[in-house]
């Protein structure tokens, strides 16, 4: 399991919050004697590394399986399974369950939801025949720190649940998860969003308020100033972007796992076993935690000149005499030895990508796109990938960010690229192609593209001796300033109201509120867009923003509020809340699946 993040310095005590959801798990674990078998869905797995030591579900004769199709194998009387609420796996466990019966074992079946039980997953048990041989119960876990800053209620498939499939139970999902932390932090009494997916996260805020309500007066001053919710939908540019701060670029080459990357064990140069081996990568590392955001080639130049630093060290521990508290201090950069060693041989592996011909030529087409320059350079560089059978996700990102930007493509292109990809890939991908079209990814072109004047009005664009300075967000993209981080930018200055034209062209309504304290009055009363500014809080004390993503957030965007924050007279610190972590390849890959 990968490590599990430090989370001393959160602007909120989301240790509290950890140890809670670990005591409910052990609570669940201690449910009933005698020996037992803990089978936990797989994804569900990842989650709880982040949560809890494998030693701690291991106590009290736990034995740990995966939930998969094939029986559990296991000498245990009782069988405790720790699921989502999905239909599949209520048919693996229901086999499960008949196969045992099948050969005479007698065993206690028990079924925790992750994070509540539904009706429609009983009925399956029901429709096998084995619901009086479970018994049901609930793991309220909405949401999990994965990091110092950052909360996610990890939902893999709210974007397309949303977006194709008509399923909103992601959202209730949300709401929930917002409004417990209410429940530790206060009522959050600021509340900003954009898309039809927020604001309907803000309708159910309002009736979890009135069925459950937090008694605000006895709080006191809430601890979150402004809740800002943003649906993916409305800015789908950004994750299709290659990302190139560290962090970011790590997860588009080795993909970031619930706070690891797992890598060949020769990567990092580390003696091991097995050939794949988990590093690790969150705030507990300090190196990591100060460079993760900065763009490549900075990340680059810093653990250069570490390491020169630490070579010379050792050259003058050799050759001069040194006071004892000297040798203490050299001991103690040694220490960091192993951190600098594991993040220079990562650096070295992204390099062998990012020094490729063929890496800068696909981040000039996108800048090209981005700046609607040329659009039959841009066509014939995506009809060429199509011909070389590049992989099919790299032509999808490239398609969707050129059919976005231009408000979708010319019917002849639309239909001939269609025609292309079916021919080149299979017609296996008629789903998916289908599915970006009903997501509106990648479509014929009705109306005229209005980015142009969306990226000006939100300088989205900078110029090339901007790009170079890493004094604004764009620095994230090399010139591109993701379009969601200006949103938030916006709503913490002044609401809507300055850039409500803007707004209108981008998906889904906007929603700016009041939320009173009084459970006599409704909870959300409206507020004139044009509040003033957040800025320190009257006893001095910065302002806290809670940031959610609904659909998924890139560690771009991650970056770019943190560096917010870091600005010289900005009195606002950033949470930052997610459905997931995602990138455009996962994005994607969410609509290329079947299930």
């Amino acid at each position: 399991m990968a490590q599990i993040p430090n989370l001393d310095n959160s602007p909120l005590n989301f240790t509290a919050l950890r140890e809670r959801s670990q005591k409910e798990l052990i609570n669940i674990l201690k449910n009933g004697r005698g020996k037992k078998c803990l089978v936990i869905d797989p994804k569900l797995g990842g989650s709880l590394s982040l949560l809890i030591q494998t030693s701690m579900l291991k106590e009290n004769g736990t034995e740990l399986r995966h939930l998969s199709a094939d029986p559990v194998q296991t000498e245990c009387s009782k069988v405790l399974y720790l699921v989502r609420s999905q239909l599949n796996l209520m048919k693996f466990i229901s086999s499960h369950i008949q196969n045992d019966v099948s050969k005479g074992l007698q065993k206690e079946y028990f079924v925790y939801f992750v994070p509540r039980r539904t009706v429609v997953c009983e009925k399956i048990f029901e429709e096998e025949k084995v619901h009086h041989l479970i018994t049901f119960g609930e793991y309220p876990l909405y949401i999990l720190p994965v990091d110092e800053d950052v909360l996610s209620c990890e939902l893999d498939l709210a974007f397309r649940e949303c977006l194709i499939d008509g399923d909103t139970s992601a959202l209730w999902h949300v709401a929930n998860a917002i409004h417990k932390l209410e429940f530790s932090f206060g009522v959050i009494p600021t509340v900003r969003a954009k898309g039809k997916g927020s604001a309907k996260i803000v309708d159910i805020l309002n009736s979890l308020q009135v069925e459950e309500p937090v008694n605000a007066p006895d709080m006191g001053a809430p601890e979150i100033n402004m809740l800002i919710l943003i649906d993916r939908e409305v800015d789908m540019v950004t994750p299709m972007c290659f990302q190139l701060t560290y962090e970011g670029l790590l997860d588009e080459i080795l993909q970031v796992n619930n706070g690891a990357v797992e890598v060949d064990a020769s990567i990092i140069g580390a003696q091991q076993e097995r050939n794949k081996i988990k590093v690790p990568l969150n705030s507990s590392d300090k190196l990591y935690k100060d460079i993760r955001d900065l763009h490549f080639e900075e990340v680059v130049q810093v653990l250069r000149e570490k390491a020169t630093s630490m070579q010379k060290d050792y050259a003058d521990v050799k050759t001069t005499s040194q006071s004892v508290s000297e040798l203490k201090d050299f001991v103690k950069k040694l220490n960091s030895l192993p951190e600098i060693a594991r993040h220079v041989s990562l650096a070295q592996h992204l390099q062998t990508f990012t020094c490729k011909p063929s890496f800068h030529s696909r981040l000039d087409i996108e800048q090209t796109i981005l700046e609607l320059q040329n659009f039959d350079l841009c066509f014939e560089y995506i009809e060429e990938m199509i011909h070389k059978q590049e992989p099919i996700i790299s032509v999808f990102r490239l398609l969707v960010l050129l059919s976005v930007t231009n408000n979708g493509l010319p019917k002849k292109n639309f239909d001939y690229l269609r025609r292309e990809i079916l021919h080149s890939y299979g017609f296996e991908h008629m789903p998916t192609l289908y599915n970006l079209e009903k997501a509106g990814l990648f479509k014929r072109q009705e109306s005229k593209s209005n980015w142009l004047m969306i990226s000006k009005a939100l300088q989205l664009i900078a110029s090339e001796s901007e790009a170079s300075k890493p004094d604004d967000i764009s620095y994230i993209f090399s010139g591109y300033a993701p379009l969601s981080i200006r949103i938030v930018q916006h709503a913490i200055r002044s609401g809507w109201r300055s850039i409500e034209e803007i707004l209108r062209y981008l998906p889904g309504p906007h929603v700016d509120l009041k939320r009173g304290g009084s459970t006599n009055s409704s909870p959300f009363d409206k507020v004139p867009s044009f509040q003033s500014n957040l800025d320190r809080l009257a006893d001095g004390r910065r302002a806290l923003v809670l940031v959610v993503f609904v659909g998924g957030v890139t560690f771009a965007e991650i970056a770019a509020l943190r560096f917010l924050s870091s600005q010289d007279g900005m009195g606002y610190d950033f949470i930052i809340g997610t459905t997931k972590i995602v990138n455009g390849n996962t994005v994607l890959e969410a609509l290329m699946t079947t299930n």
